[in-house]
Protein backbone atom coordinates (compact mmCIF):
# COMPACT_ATOMS: atom_id res chain seq x y z
CA UNK A 1 0.00 0.00 0.00
CA UNK A 2 0.86 3.64 -1.13
CA UNK A 3 2.57 5.72 2.01
CA UNK A 4 -0.02 8.58 2.72
CA UNK A 5 0.67 11.57 4.80
CA UNK A 6 -2.44 12.43 6.82
CA UNK A 7 -2.95 16.63 7.23
CA UNK A 8 -5.24 16.24 10.09
CA UNK A 9 -2.45 15.16 12.59
CA UNK A 10 -2.77 14.60 16.37
CA UNK A 11 0.45 15.79 18.67
CA UNK A 12 1.09 11.95 20.06
CA UNK A 13 4.40 12.89 21.65
CA UNK A 14 6.24 16.28 23.21
CA UNK A 15 8.80 17.72 20.49
CA UNK A 16 11.30 18.39 23.18
CA UNK A 17 14.02 16.04 24.53
CA UNK A 18 14.18 14.98 27.99
CA UNK A 19 17.19 17.13 29.78
CA UNK A 20 20.00 14.53 30.17
CA UNK A 21 19.27 13.90 26.00
CA UNK A 22 19.97 17.91 25.44
CA UNK A 23 22.49 18.34 27.61
CA UNK A 24 24.97 15.39 26.42
CA UNK A 25 27.31 15.91 24.66
CA UNK A 26 28.61 13.34 22.24
CA UNK A 27 30.90 13.08 19.10
CA UNK A 28 28.30 12.75 15.92
CA UNK A 29 28.51 9.67 14.27
CA UNK A 30 28.89 10.47 10.48
CA UNK A 31 26.41 8.69 8.51
CA UNK A 32 26.65 10.31 4.89
CA UNK A 33 24.19 8.96 2.99
CA UNK A 34 24.48 5.52 4.48
CA UNK A 35 21.51 3.29 4.41
CA UNK A 36 21.18 2.31 7.74
CA UNK A 37 19.24 -0.19 9.59
CA UNK A 38 17.45 -0.81 13.25
CA UNK A 39 19.06 -3.96 13.85
CA UNK A 40 21.35 -2.78 17.11
CA UNK A 41 21.60 0.42 19.40
CA UNK A 42 24.57 1.79 17.63
CA UNK A 43 22.43 4.91 16.34
CA UNK A 44 19.96 4.72 18.62
CA UNK A 45 20.27 7.15 22.14
CA UNK A 46 16.87 6.22 23.95
CA UNK A 47 13.73 4.83 23.49
CA UNK A 48 10.97 6.07 25.18
CA UNK A 49 7.59 5.17 25.76
CA UNK A 50 5.68 1.73 24.23
CA UNK A 51 8.49 0.57 22.05
CA UNK A 52 11.13 -1.79 21.14
CA UNK A 53 13.48 -3.53 19.07
CA UNK A 54 11.90 -6.59 17.81
CA UNK A 55 13.19 -9.47 16.01
CA UNK A 56 10.84 -10.42 12.93
CA UNK A 57 10.74 -13.99 11.88
CA UNK A 58 11.11 -15.09 8.29
CA UNK A 59 7.55 -16.71 6.68
CA UNK A 60 8.14 -20.38 5.13
CA UNK A 61 7.28 -20.68 1.30
CA UNK A 62 7.21 -23.77 -1.15
CA UNK A 63 9.74 -26.25 -1.54
CA UNK A 64 12.58 -24.97 -4.35
CA UNK A 65 14.26 -27.85 -4.61
CA UNK A 66 14.04 -31.84 -3.61
CA UNK A 67 17.11 -33.56 -3.81
CA UNK A 68 15.88 -36.93 -5.20
CA UNK A 69 18.81 -37.80 -8.26
CA UNK A 70 20.92 -40.36 -7.32
CA UNK A 71 23.62 -38.47 -6.92
CA UNK A 72 22.10 -36.74 -3.78
CA UNK A 73 20.01 -37.84 -1.61
CA UNK A 74 19.43 -37.84 2.57
CA UNK A 75 22.83 -35.81 3.27
CA UNK A 76 22.59 -32.68 1.03
CA UNK A 77 24.00 -29.71 2.47
CA UNK A 78 25.82 -26.67 2.96
CA UNK A 79 23.73 -25.04 -0.03
CA UNK A 80 25.27 -21.51 -1.87
CA UNK A 81 23.04 -18.94 -3.46
CA UNK A 82 23.49 -15.45 -5.26
CA UNK A 83 22.41 -13.95 -7.98
CA UNK A 84 24.36 -13.90 -11.00
CA UNK A 85 23.16 -11.06 -13.42
CA UNK A 86 19.96 -12.54 -14.51
CA UNK A 87 20.54 -15.86 -13.21
CA UNK A 88 20.19 -17.22 -9.74
CA UNK A 89 22.73 -19.69 -8.57
CA UNK A 90 22.67 -22.55 -6.01
CA UNK A 91 25.73 -24.95 -5.18
CA UNK A 92 25.47 -27.75 -2.38
CA UNK A 93 26.90 -31.16 -2.05
CA UNK A 94 25.26 -34.43 -3.61
CA UNK A 95 25.91 -36.80 -0.83
CA UNK A 96 23.78 -39.68 0.78
CA UNK A 97 24.23 -42.07 3.75
CA UNK A 98 22.74 -45.58 4.61
CA UNK A 99 21.25 -44.59 8.28
CA UNK A 100 21.69 -48.41 9.48
CA UNK A 101 25.29 -48.62 8.95
CA UNK A 102 25.89 -44.83 8.89
CA UNK A 103 27.73 -45.49 5.34
CA UNK A 104 27.86 -43.17 2.51
CA UNK A 105 26.31 -44.97 -0.47
CA UNK A 106 28.07 -42.77 -2.62
CA UNK A 107 31.08 -40.16 -2.68
CA UNK A 108 30.23 -36.80 -1.88
CA UNK A 109 30.07 -34.43 -5.33
CA UNK A 110 29.50 -30.44 -5.98
CA UNK A 111 26.03 -30.07 -7.88
CA UNK A 112 25.00 -26.65 -9.35
CA UNK A 113 21.00 -25.53 -9.65
CA UNK A 114 19.94 -22.01 -11.33
CA UNK A 115 16.78 -20.02 -11.63
CA UNK A 116 15.38 -17.10 -13.56
CA UNK A 117 13.38 -15.62 -10.54
CA UNK A 118 14.94 -17.63 -7.29
CA UNK A 119 11.57 -19.61 -6.89
CA UNK A 120 11.53 -22.46 -9.59
CA UNK A 121 14.88 -24.19 -9.91
CA UNK A 122 16.04 -26.35 -12.48
CA UNK A 123 19.33 -29.17 -12.86
CA UNK A 124 21.05 -28.16 -15.77
CA UNK A 125 22.51 -31.05 -17.85
CA UNK A 126 26.56 -29.53 -17.78
CA UNK A 127 28.60 -33.12 -19.04
CA UNK A 128 30.80 -31.90 -16.57
CA UNK A 129 31.51 -34.74 -14.08
CA UNK A 130 30.79 -38.41 -14.51
CA UNK A 131 28.90 -40.34 -12.38
CA UNK A 132 27.89 -43.95 -12.44
CA UNK A 133 28.62 -44.07 -15.90
CA UNK A 134 26.97 -40.93 -16.55
CA UNK A 135 27.62 -36.97 -17.21
CA UNK A 136 24.49 -35.88 -17.69
CA UNK A 137 24.17 -34.22 -14.28
CA UNK A 138 24.27 -31.27 -12.62
CA UNK A 139 27.28 -32.14 -11.00
CA UNK A 140 30.66 -29.06 -11.18
CA UNK A 141 33.05 -31.00 -8.77
CA UNK A 142 34.40 -34.26 -7.15
CA UNK A 143 37.76 -34.81 -4.94
CA UNK A 144 38.72 -32.52 -2.58
CA UNK A 145 36.36 -30.17 -0.90
CA UNK A 146 33.26 -31.66 -1.82
CA UNK A 147 32.02 -31.61 1.95
CA UNK A 148 31.94 -28.01 2.12
CA UNK A 149 32.64 -26.21 -1.11
CA UNK A 150 31.55 -22.51 -0.87
CA UNK A 151 31.53 -20.63 -3.92
CA UNK A 152 31.51 -16.92 -4.40
CA UNK A 153 31.83 -14.28 -7.02
CA UNK A 154 34.53 -11.87 -6.57
CA UNK A 155 33.78 -7.93 -6.58
CA UNK A 156 37.09 -7.38 -6.35
CA UNK A 157 37.74 -4.93 -8.78
CA UNK A 158 41.19 -6.71 -9.41
CA UNK A 159 40.18 -9.85 -9.48
CA UNK A 160 41.56 -12.04 -12.36
CA UNK A 161 39.43 -13.27 -15.30
CA UNK A 162 40.19 -16.89 -14.34
CA UNK A 163 39.37 -16.65 -10.94
CA UNK A 164 35.88 -14.55 -11.04
CA UNK A 165 34.72 -17.23 -8.87
CA UNK A 166 36.13 -18.68 -5.90
CA UNK A 167 35.44 -20.51 -3.27
CA UNK A 168 36.74 -22.86 -0.10
CA UNK A 169 36.87 -26.37 0.71
CA UNK A 170 38.13 -28.92 3.29
CA UNK A 171 40.23 -31.54 2.04
CA UNK A 172 39.13 -34.74 1.10
CA UNK A 173 40.57 -36.22 3.83
CA UNK A 174 38.98 -34.12 5.96
CA UNK A 175 42.00 -32.71 7.94
CA UNK A 176 42.13 -29.23 9.24
CA UNK A 177 42.42 -27.13 6.61
CA UNK A 178 41.10 -25.25 4.29
CA UNK A 179 41.72 -24.96 0.28
CA UNK A 180 40.92 -22.52 -2.46
CA UNK A 181 39.30 -23.52 -5.69
CA UNK A 182 38.64 -20.45 -8.99
CA UNK A 183 37.16 -20.71 -11.88
CA UNK A 184 36.04 -18.39 -14.97
CA UNK A 185 32.70 -19.62 -15.58
CA UNK A 186 31.41 -20.68 -11.85
CA UNK A 187 31.18 -24.13 -13.55
CA UNK A 188 34.47 -25.40 -14.65
CA UNK A 189 36.30 -25.37 -11.44
CA UNK A 190 40.42 -25.93 -10.51
CA UNK A 191 41.92 -26.10 -7.15
CA UNK A 192 44.30 -23.42 -7.11
CA UNK A 193 46.60 -25.02 -5.09
CA UNK A 194 47.65 -27.84 -2.82
CA UNK A 195 48.67 -25.65 -0.22
CA UNK A 196 45.78 -24.96 1.71
CA UNK A 197 45.09 -21.17 2.91
CA UNK A 198 43.98 -21.42 6.52
CA UNK A 199 44.84 -24.32 8.55
CA UNK A 200 43.54 -23.33 12.59
CA UNK A 201 40.23 -24.28 12.93
CA UNK A 202 38.01 -27.39 12.57
CA UNK A 203 36.43 -26.15 9.18
CA UNK A 204 33.79 -29.14 9.32
CA UNK A 205 30.88 -27.09 8.14
CA UNK A 206 30.36 -24.61 5.51
CA UNK A 207 33.12 -22.09 5.82
CA UNK A 208 32.80 -19.27 3.89
CA UNK A 209 34.44 -16.12 2.31
CA UNK A 210 34.03 -12.94 0.62
CA UNK A 211 35.33 -9.59 -0.78
CA UNK A 212 34.30 -6.78 1.49
CA UNK A 213 34.57 -4.05 -0.86
CA UNK A 214 33.76 -1.28 2.36
CA UNK A 215 36.78 -2.64 3.93
CA UNK A 216 38.92 -3.80 0.82
CA UNK A 217 39.97 -6.94 2.11
CA UNK A 218 38.97 -10.38 1.66
CA UNK A 219 37.19 -12.16 4.43
CA UNK A 220 37.02 -16.12 5.34
CA UNK A 221 34.21 -17.28 8.34
CA UNK A 222 35.06 -20.26 9.50
CA UNK A 223 34.30 -23.27 12.52
CA UNK A 224 36.19 -23.99 15.07
CA UNK A 225 35.80 -25.14 18.84
CA UNK A 226 36.17 -22.97 21.57
CA UNK A 227 35.88 -24.79 25.20
CA UNK A 228 34.24 -27.84 23.87
CA UNK A 229 31.77 -25.72 21.90
CA UNK A 230 31.60 -25.01 18.34
CA UNK A 231 32.34 -21.54 17.34
CA UNK A 232 33.32 -19.00 14.44
CA UNK A 233 36.88 -17.58 13.69
CA UNK A 234 37.18 -14.72 10.89
CA UNK A 235 40.37 -14.42 8.81
CA UNK A 236 40.87 -11.69 6.46
CA UNK A 237 43.79 -11.55 3.39
CA UNK A 238 44.26 -8.54 0.82
CA UNK A 239 44.76 -11.16 -2.22
CA UNK A 240 43.24 -14.43 -0.81
CA UNK A 241 46.58 -15.96 -0.71
CA UNK A 242 48.10 -14.70 2.70
CA UNK A 243 45.76 -14.52 5.60
CA UNK A 244 45.83 -12.85 8.91
CA UNK A 245 46.21 -14.94 12.33
CA UNK A 246 42.55 -16.11 12.81
CA UNK A 247 40.30 -14.34 15.60
CA UNK A 248 37.02 -15.28 17.59
CA UNK A 249 34.03 -13.90 16.93
CA UNK A 250 32.77 -12.18 19.78
CA UNK A 251 29.13 -12.33 21.60
CA UNK A 252 28.71 -9.64 23.95
CA UNK A 253 25.72 -10.44 26.26
CA UNK A 254 25.04 -13.60 23.90
CA UNK A 255 24.79 -16.51 25.45
CA UNK A 256 27.44 -19.50 25.02
CA UNK A 257 26.34 -21.75 22.88
CA UNK A 258 27.38 -24.21 19.87
CA UNK A 259 27.10 -22.10 16.46
CA UNK A 260 27.21 -24.50 13.75
CA UNK A 261 26.93 -22.36 10.45
CA UNK A 262 27.63 -18.61 10.21
CA UNK A 263 26.48 -17.15 7.30
CA UNK A 264 28.04 -14.18 7.89
CA UNK A 265 27.65 -11.66 4.40
CA UNK A 266 27.62 -7.73 4.02
CA UNK A 267 24.18 -6.63 3.70
CA UNK A 268 23.73 -5.56 0.20
CA UNK A 269 21.78 -2.21 0.63
CA UNK A 270 24.13 -1.15 3.51
CA UNK A 271 27.39 -3.04 2.46
CA UNK A 272 29.11 -1.00 5.98
CA UNK A 273 26.79 -3.80 7.75
CA UNK A 274 27.64 -7.26 8.01
CA UNK A 275 25.01 -9.75 8.75
CA UNK A 276 24.67 -13.37 9.83
CA UNK A 277 22.34 -16.48 10.67
CA UNK A 278 24.25 -18.63 12.70
CA UNK A 279 22.71 -22.21 13.12
CA UNK A 280 22.23 -22.90 17.21
CA UNK A 281 22.98 -26.34 17.69
CA UNK A 282 21.57 -28.13 20.11
CA UNK A 283 23.17 -31.87 20.79
CA UNK A 284 21.58 -32.60 23.83
CA UNK A 285 18.20 -32.44 21.87
CA UNK A 286 18.84 -34.61 19.44
CA UNK A 287 21.02 -32.47 17.17
CA UNK A 288 18.22 -30.26 16.72
CA UNK A 289 18.87 -26.72 14.31
CA UNK A 290 17.88 -23.67 14.49
CA UNK A 291 18.66 -20.37 12.65
CA UNK A 292 19.97 -17.45 13.99
CA UNK A 293 20.00 -13.30 13.63
CA UNK A 294 23.72 -11.36 14.07
CA UNK A 295 24.76 -7.92 12.73
CA UNK A 296 27.96 -6.35 13.14
CA UNK A 297 29.64 -2.95 12.28
CA UNK A 298 33.53 -4.18 12.22
CA UNK A 299 33.26 -7.94 11.15
CA UNK A 300 34.58 -9.14 14.82
CA UNK A 301 31.74 -8.22 17.46
CA UNK A 302 28.69 -9.23 16.57
CA UNK A 303 25.71 -8.80 18.15
CA UNK A 304 23.49 -12.10 18.41
CA UNK A 305 20.04 -12.11 19.22
CA UNK A 306 19.36 -15.21 21.91
CA UNK A 307 16.14 -15.95 20.40
CA UNK A 308 15.41 -17.77 16.90
CA UNK A 309 15.53 -15.94 13.44
CA UNK A 310 13.57 -19.41 12.11
CA UNK A 311 11.94 -22.02 14.61
CA UNK A 312 10.76 -25.62 13.73
CA UNK A 313 7.46 -24.85 13.29
CA UNK A 314 4.51 -26.99 13.15
CA UNK A 315 6.67 -28.91 10.10
CA UNK A 316 7.87 -32.29 11.84
CA UNK A 317 10.90 -32.34 8.96
CA UNK A 318 12.77 -29.69 10.66
CA UNK A 319 12.31 -31.56 14.36
CA UNK A 320 15.41 -34.02 13.21
CA UNK A 321 19.07 -33.93 13.08
CA UNK A 322 20.39 -30.75 11.62
CA UNK A 323 17.16 -30.10 9.70
CA UNK A 324 16.99 -26.57 9.81
CA UNK A 325 19.99 -24.59 8.77
CA UNK A 326 19.63 -21.58 7.24
CA UNK A 327 22.02 -21.57 4.14
CA UNK A 328 24.62 -18.71 3.07
CA UNK A 329 22.56 -16.69 0.55
CA UNK A 330 20.09 -13.99 0.54
CA UNK A 331 18.46 -12.49 -2.64
CA UNK A 332 15.70 -10.57 -3.56
CA UNK A 333 12.88 -12.31 -5.69
CA UNK A 334 9.11 -11.08 -6.35
CA UNK A 335 6.51 -11.28 -4.45
CA UNK A 336 3.08 -13.05 -5.30
CA UNK A 337 1.19 -10.57 -3.06
CA UNK A 338 -0.56 -7.69 -5.04
CA UNK A 339 1.56 -4.53 -4.71
CA UNK A 340 3.98 -6.81 -2.73
CA UNK A 341 6.80 -5.53 -5.21
CA UNK A 342 10.13 -7.49 -4.17
CA UNK A 343 11.22 -8.99 -0.94
CA UNK A 344 14.15 -11.31 0.33
CA UNK A 345 14.32 -14.82 -0.28
CA UNK A 346 16.13 -16.92 1.94
CA UNK A 347 16.83 -20.85 2.23
CA UNK A 348 16.64 -23.78 4.88
CA UNK A 349 17.28 -27.34 5.02
CA UNK A 350 14.79 -30.47 5.97
CA UNK A 351 14.27 -33.85 6.12
CA UNK A 352 18.00 -33.96 6.58
CA UNK A 353 19.45 -37.72 7.63
CA UNK A 354 16.19 -39.51 7.13
CA UNK A 355 16.74 -42.83 5.98
CA UNK A 356 15.22 -43.42 1.88
CA UNK A 357 13.93 -39.78 2.17
CA UNK A 358 15.74 -36.62 0.48
CA UNK A 359 16.31 -33.86 1.73
CA UNK A 360 14.50 -30.75 0.61
CA UNK A 361 15.52 -26.91 0.34
CA UNK A 362 12.79 -24.98 1.63
CA UNK A 363 12.63 -20.97 0.32
CA UNK A 364 11.76 -18.23 2.95
CA UNK A 365 10.96 -14.57 2.80
CA UNK A 366 10.93 -11.54 4.35
CA UNK A 367 10.65 -7.80 3.84
CA UNK A 368 13.42 -5.94 2.14
CA UNK A 369 15.49 -4.54 5.14
CA UNK A 370 12.51 -6.42 7.78
CA UNK A 371 15.34 -8.40 10.05
CA UNK A 372 14.52 -6.02 13.07
CA UNK A 373 12.01 -3.04 13.82
CA UNK A 374 11.95 -0.33 16.59
CA UNK A 375 8.19 -1.31 17.13
CA UNK A 376 5.43 0.87 18.87
CA UNK A 377 2.20 -0.15 20.27
CA UNK A 378 -0.92 1.79 19.50
CA UNK A 379 0.53 3.69 23.08
CA UNK A 380 3.06 5.18 21.08
CA UNK A 381 6.63 5.39 21.51
CA UNK A 382 9.84 7.47 20.59
CA UNK A 383 13.42 6.58 19.31
CA UNK A 384 15.88 9.53 19.79
CA UNK A 385 19.04 8.41 17.52
CA UNK A 386 22.35 10.04 18.64
CA UNK A 387 24.01 13.20 17.28
CA UNK A 388 24.72 12.21 13.75
CA UNK A 389 26.20 13.68 10.79
CA UNK A 390 24.37 13.42 6.95
CA UNK A 391 24.59 13.89 3.76
CA UNK A 392 21.90 14.57 1.55
CA UNK A 393 18.80 16.22 0.15
CA UNK A 394 15.83 14.44 2.09
CA UNK A 395 14.96 11.87 4.93
CA UNK A 396 13.55 8.28 3.45
CA UNK A 397 12.38 5.55 6.08
CA UNK A 398 11.45 1.81 5.58
CA UNK A 399 7.87 1.88 7.76
CA UNK A 400 5.40 -0.19 8.17
CA UNK A 401 1.81 0.80 10.38
CA UNK A 402 -1.54 -0.42 10.99
CA UNK A 403 -4.38 1.14 9.37
CA UNK A 404 -5.02 3.26 12.64
CA UNK A 405 -1.08 3.56 13.29
CA UNK A 406 2.10 6.37 12.30
CA UNK A 407 5.09 7.26 12.18
CA UNK A 408 6.33 11.35 12.56
CA UNK A 409 9.78 12.96 12.74
CA UNK A 410 11.57 15.59 13.81
CA UNK A 411 15.44 16.32 12.87
CA UNK A 412 16.70 18.37 16.22
CA UNK A 413 19.51 20.28 17.26
CA UNK A 414 21.72 18.88 20.01
CA UNK A 415 19.71 21.52 22.71
CA UNK A 416 16.42 19.27 21.93
CA UNK A 417 14.95 21.96 19.97
CA UNK A 418 13.48 20.97 16.61
CA UNK A 419 15.42 22.24 13.20
CA UNK A 420 13.64 24.81 11.87
CA UNK A 421 10.27 23.32 9.70
CA UNK A 422 11.08 19.51 11.17
CA UNK A 423 9.10 19.36 14.20
CA UNK A 424 6.66 16.37 14.86
CA UNK A 425 3.92 18.82 15.09
CA UNK A 426 4.90 20.34 11.85
CA UNK A 427 5.39 16.24 10.45
CA UNK A 428 1.53 15.36 9.39
CA UNK A 429 1.23 11.60 10.30
CA UNK A 430 2.90 9.41 7.70
CA UNK A 431 0.59 5.80 7.87
CA UNK A 432 1.08 2.94 5.23
CA UNK A 433 3.57 0.46 3.65
CA UNK A 434 6.51 1.35 1.89
CA UNK A 435 10.02 0.27 1.36
CA UNK A 436 11.38 3.82 0.79
CA UNK A 437 9.02 6.57 2.04
CA UNK A 438 10.70 10.03 1.39
CA UNK A 439 9.26 11.99 5.26
CA UNK A 440 7.72 15.25 4.40
CA UNK A 441 6.90 18.39 6.89
CA UNK A 442 4.19 21.03 5.93
CA UNK A 443 7.59 22.90 4.44
CA UNK A 444 8.18 19.96 2.39
CA UNK A 445 11.47 17.62 2.32
CA UNK A 446 13.97 19.26 1.08
CA UNK A 447 16.76 19.42 4.58
CA UNK A 448 19.95 20.23 2.87
CA UNK A 449 20.38 23.19 5.21
CA UNK A 450 21.11 20.63 8.02
CA UNK A 451 23.64 18.69 6.11
CA UNK A 452 27.02 18.12 7.36
CA UNK A 453 25.68 19.61 11.17
CA UNK A 454 25.02 17.70 14.34
CA UNK A 455 21.60 17.05 14.41
CA UNK A 456 19.46 14.13 15.96
CA UNK A 457 16.38 12.30 14.77
CA UNK A 458 13.39 11.62 16.62
CA UNK A 459 10.84 9.17 15.37
CA UNK A 460 7.71 8.71 17.31
CA UNK A 461 5.49 5.70 16.37
CA UNK A 462 1.99 4.30 17.32
CA UNK A 463 1.03 0.74 16.32
CA UNK A 464 4.16 0.97 13.45
CA UNK A 465 7.30 -0.77 12.48
CA UNK A 466 10.51 1.32 11.42
CA UNK A 467 13.44 -1.29 9.84
CA UNK A 468 15.70 1.70 8.14
CA UNK A 469 16.59 5.23 7.04
CA UNK A 470 19.25 7.25 4.87
CA UNK A 471 19.67 10.26 3.43
CA UNK A 472 19.68 10.98 -0.38
CA UNK A 473 20.12 13.36 -2.78
CA UNK A 474 16.86 14.27 -4.67
CA UNK A 475 18.49 13.51 -7.92
CA UNK A 476 19.56 10.03 -6.80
Amino acid sequence: MRLISSCLAVVLLVANAPSAVRGAEQEPIRIADRWELLVDRYLIEQMEGAVELRLHEPAPQEIALVHDQPWEGNSCGYHTIFQDGPIYRMYYRGWNHNMSTGQPTHPAVVCYAESQDGTQWERPALDLVEFEGSRQNNIVWAGAGTHNFVPFKDTNPQCRPEALYKAVGQPEDGSRALLAFQSADGLRWQLVADKPILTQGAFDSQNLAFWDAVRQEYRCYFRDFRDGRRDIKVSTSADFVRWTEPEWLQFPDAPSEHLYTNAVMPYYRAPHLLIGFPTRFLPDRGSLTEGLFMSSRDGRAFDRWAEAFIRPGLNPDKWHNRSNYIWWGLVETESPLPGGGRELSLYTDESYYFEGKAVRTRRYTCRIDGFVSAHATLAGGEVVTKPILFEGDELVVNVSTSAAGGLRVQIEHLNGRSATGCGLTQCPEIYGDAIEHTVKWQSGSDVSALAGRPVRLRFALRDADLYAFGFRNRAD
